[in-house]
């Protein structure tokens, strides 16, 4: 049986999901996020999508929200624990037929709220060296990098953030 949590749509028209990362809900968009990683890193991404069990998504200690607009799936994103206070941010991911309307931004303000929900005090995520979308909205949204905006690596790219 499959639990979630739903809000009505909102004035944006977009109604807020919390699923298990299994559930079939989330397959197109997952899937969609691995073409993308295959693109951009090619085998460097091979078993990125299977690294990490789903249970680590999964309540109490992690969430899988999505984004759907007239019942379809545009973005979404996860979070685990990384540790006691810090909540791991993964799989953030609009469709790319939906992207530059701030929607990659909504998720991450849904994942934000159901980490502090849960008792985190600190975000941490990576996004690669080949994704400078994400680059540029973590460093919009007060994310800190942890790593030289000015001569980054070509290496997974660390940001933090202190949740209120």
């Amino acid at each position: 049986m499959t639990v979630s949590q739903q809000t009505p749509p909102s004035a944006g028209g977009f109604e807020v999901r919390h699923l298990p990362i299994a559930d079939p809900a989330a397959e197109p968009l997952l899937r969609s996020l691995g073409e993308d990683y295959m693109a951009r890193y090619g085998e460097l991404a091979a078993g990125e999508m299977s690294s990490i069990p789903d249970g680590e998504f999964d309540p109490p200690d992690g969430a899988f929200v999505m984004l759907f607009e007239n019942g379809e799936a545009v973005a979404g994103g996860a979070f685990r624990r990384y540790d006691d206070k810090t909540a791991e941010f993964k799989r953030i991911w609009t469709h790319p037929d939906h992207r530059r309307r701030g929607l990659a931004r909504k998720v991450l303000v849904e994942l934000e709220h159901a980490a502090a929900a849960r008792g985190y005090a600190r975000i941490y995520l990576t996004t690669g060296p080949r994704q400078p979308e994400a680059v540029g909205l973590y460093l919009t949204t007060a994310y800190t990098p942890l790593f030289d905006p000015e001569n980054p690596p070509f290496a997974p790219l660390g940001f933090e953030k202190s949740l209120p």
